[in-house]
């Protein structure tokens, strides 16, 4: 029994590193499923929650590839609960000095049950597009979670100070006006597909705004976005403050991906594929966005 107790550790190691990359990867992995599943018009290949019908937790032969396919984004939430339980028992016997962990552990762990709850409610609604708009702004969160969790897996809990304190410079304002702007341009995004033809079902109604203007106020806080972070990054090189730099370098590359595949998709029709792909980049523009934020502080 004790060789099974010491197989938890008491301090960070290996097991733990790989088991926040793995919460990580499998909370923008469900993103990218949950994509699929809108991009496939399978939203409501299952029709009900918490069964995929009536008298079967499972799909049947009868609802072809889109139930498949709705089924198999629901399953992943297993994965997900699975990864968070390891996470947790790895991170349990450290709780004492890793508060920070233990917290992290604890919310994504509990967000995914949420995250269920808000998708089984998307599904009864017939896919109200503002309850599958909350279904992404909350992934889009546990994506940032994720990303907290695997920076402190490998920078400690130690005392931090700002990089540069804020009564001293302007750096931690522009770097949290990047952050406000993405969020603004997620949330933009997320109205925008709402008004679209990626409903996730034929019959799915629309939220009937109008979706080309959409676009434009879409756009424009993620171009102001690119700007903030330019400017950022002139402002962290002037302080010598490289670290942060090479934060916001992969952030604006990033970004800078992302706008290129946002104008294409929405000059060539928005095709599936392309705004699969935006969904994903949005994931990794979040993540590093956090990460930027997480940089404006250093070990005191």
């Amino acid at each position: 029994m004790s060789k099974f107790v010491n197989w938890f550790p008491t301090s960070v190691d290996r097991k733990v590193r790989i088991a926040a990359w793995a919460t990580f990867v499998a909370q923008t992995l469900i993103v990218v499923t949950g994509g699929a599943v809108r991009l496939t018009a399978s939203g409501l290949g299952c029709p009900t929650w918490p069964r995929c019908t009536e008298d079967s937790f499972v799909s049947t032969p009868e609802m072809g590839i889109h139930g498949v396919i709705e089924f198999g984004n629901r399953l992943l939430t297993f994965a997900l609960v699975i990864i968070a339980v390891i996470t947790f028992a790895l991170i349990f016997r450290m709780r004492k000095n890793r508060r920070d962990l233990f917290w992290l552990a604890l919310v994504i762990g509990l967000g995914i049950p949420a995250q269920a709850i808000i998708g089984g409610i998307s599904v009864l609604t017939q896919l109200d597009p503002y309850v599958v708009g909350l279904h992404f702004v909350v992934s889009i969160v546990m994506v940032a979670l994720s990303t907290m969790l695997v920076y402190r897996v490998y920078h400690g809990n130690a005392p931090r100070t700002w990089v540069s304190e804020p009564s001293q410079s302007k750096i931690p304002l522009v770097v949290w006006l990047v952050a406000v702007f993405q969020m603004i341009t997620i949330i933009f995004g997320i109205l925008t597909t709402g008004s679209g033809p990626h409903a996730g079902d034929a019959d799915a109604r629309r939220n009937g705004l109008d979706g080309e203007i959409l676009q434009h106020l879409h756009s424009y806080p993620a171009y102001t976005a690119v700007a903030l972070t330019l400017l950022a990054i002139v402002m962290a090189s002037r302080a010598r403050l490289f670290a942060l730099r090479h934060a916001l370098i992969l952030l604006i590359i990033l970004n800078g991906v992302q706008i290129t595949v946002g104008i294409i998709q929405s000059r060539t029709g928005l095709p599936p594929l392309l705004v699969g792909i935006h969904m994903l980049l949005a994931c990794l523009v979040s993540a590093a966005t956090t990460y930027a934020l997480l940089k404006l502080r250093k070990v005191a």
